[in-house]
C-alpha cells in the first residue's frame, strides 16, 4: 500500500494576509501559490492542485494558467485543478487547455471535475442554474469522448453536437488522468464508475467514516459493470504546526473567519470553538503536530482504503509563511510518518 500510495495539495488561493496584517492582493497570493507549489515539489509531494473559484476570497479562477506558470517551476510534480467547475465551462476548451498543460509539463497533467460547491460561476458565464445536473452530465459525457478517443462525435442539448471532430494538442502516453470530485451525492458515485474514472472524495466537515458508504457504492457500482474499481482519493483540509495547540491557535481565527463568511451565504450558524475542536479531533480537519496529523490520514486512509490524500492546505487567510511551514512539515515529516504506518 505504501508504494502506491500518493500524497498532494489543494489550494483556492485563498487570500492571504501580509506581514502587516492587511489582505494581499490576488496577484500576490497568485505569486505567493506558485513559490508554495515549488517547494512542495522540492520536497518530494507527489501531486499539487489549485481549484477554480470566481469569488473575492479565492485568487485562482484560471487554474491552467496558474499551473502552467507552476509547471515552469517544477520537475516531478503532478499537477491538477483540484476542481474544474465542468457545468459551466465547455468540454472542448477545458481538453484543450489541460492537454496543451499536459504537453507543457511533459505529461504532468491531471484534472477534477465536479459540478460546483459554489455557483457564481453560472450567472458570469451565462449558464441557468436550473440545469445544474443537465449542464454536468452532458458536459461529462462529451469529456469522457474527448480523452478517449482520436475523433469525436457526440450530440446533446446543452451545446453544439460534433461530428468526426478532432480535438487538439492531442495527447500523449494515453487519456488524462480525470477524477469527479463527490461531496455527498450518490449519483455522482455511480457516475464516476459509469465513466471508468477514479473518484476523489472533498470531505470538508464530519467524521470521514460518514463516507464508507460512499466508497461500498462506487466498489457496488463497478462490480455491477464486471470491472476492477479505480483509485479512490480524498481532498480534505489540513494544517501542520509544531504542536497540537499551535497549529489550533494559529488556524482557528482565520477558519472561523472563512467559515462564517460562507456559513452567512449558505444559512449556516455561526462556527463555535468546540465545533472547530470536534472537527480537530474526531472531524474532518487534519490539523496539529506531525505525528497527530500523521496518525488521522492513515486512519483515514485504512477506513475508506483511499490510496491519495491531498490536504487542502490554505486556510482562510493563513499568512503565506505559515503556509510554507505547513508544507514544510507535510513533506518532511507527515508523509514519512504515514508510510510507516501504514507498512
Amino acid at each position: 500500500m505504501t508504494k502506491s500510495f500518493e500524497f498532494g495539495l489543494d489550494t483556492f488561493g485563498d487570500i492571504t494576509v501580509g506581514a502587516d496584517g492587511k489582505l494581499l492582493s490576488h496577484a500576490q497570493v497568485i505569486r505567493d501559490v506558485i513559490e508554495e507549489a515549488a517547494l512542495a515539489d522540492a520536497l518530494g509531494i507527489e501531486a499539487f492542485g489549485v481549484g477554480e473559484h470566481h469569488r473575492p476570497d479565492f485568487a485562482i479562477s484560471a487554474p491552467e494558467v496558474v499551473l502552467g506558470a507552476i509547471a515552469g517551476r517544477t520537475k516531478r510534480i503532478a499537477l491538477g485543478s483540484a476542481v474544474t467547475v465542468l457545468s459551466s465551462d465547455d468540454p472542448v476548451r477545458v481538453f484543450e487547455r489541460f492537454s496543451s498543460l499536459n504537453a507543457a509539463s511533459s505529461g504532468r497533467a491531471e484534472i477534477t471535475l465536479g459540478r460546483g460547491s459554489f455557483t457564481e460561476s453560472f450567472p458570469l458565464f451565462g449558464y441557468d442554474l436550473a440545469q445544474y445536473q443537465e449542464l454536468f452530465e452532458e458536459k461529462l459525457d462529451l469529456f469522457a469522448a474527448l480523452i478517449r478517443q482520436e475523433t469525436v462525435t457526440w450530440q446533446g442539448k446543452t451545446r453544439p453536437a460534433l461530428t468526426d471532430q478532432r480535438v487538439f494538442p492531442t495527447l500523449e502516453g494515453g487519456p488524462l488522468k480525470t477524477w469527479i470530485g463527490v461531496g455527498g451525492s450518490q449519483q455522482s458515485v455511480v457516475r464516476a464508475a459509469a465513466y471508468d474514472f477514479p473518484l476523489m472524495l472533498a470531505i470538508i466537515g464530519g467524521d470521514p467514516k460518514r463516507f464508507v458508504p460512499y466508497v461500498e457504492l462506487y466498489h457496488s457500482a463497478f462490480a455491477q459493470l464486471g470491472r476492477p474499481a479505480q483509485a479512490i482519493g480524498l481532498h480534505a483540509h489540513g494544517y501542520v504546526a509544531d504542536s497540537d495547540e499551535q497549529a489550533r491557535e494559529e488556524l482557528w481565527p482565520h477558519y472561523r473567519v472563512s467559515r462564517n463568511r460562507i456559513g452567512a451565504e449558505r444559512g449556516w450558524p455561526p462556527v463555535t470553538r468546540a465545533s472547530f475542536d470536534y472537527e480537530a479531533g474526531t472531524g474532518a480537519l487534519h490539523i496539529g503536530a506531525p505525528e497527530t496529523v500523521a496518525r488521522k490520514i492513515a486512519a483515514t486512509a485504512k477506513t475508506l482504503g483511499i490510496v491519495r490524500f491531498d490536504m487542502k492546505y490554505s486556510q482562510g487567510a493563513l499568512p503565506h509563511d505559515k503556509l510554507m511551514r505547513s508544507i514544510e512539515l507535510y513533506g518532511t515529516k507527515v508523509i514519512p510518518m504515514v508510510r510507516e504506518l501504514l507498512a
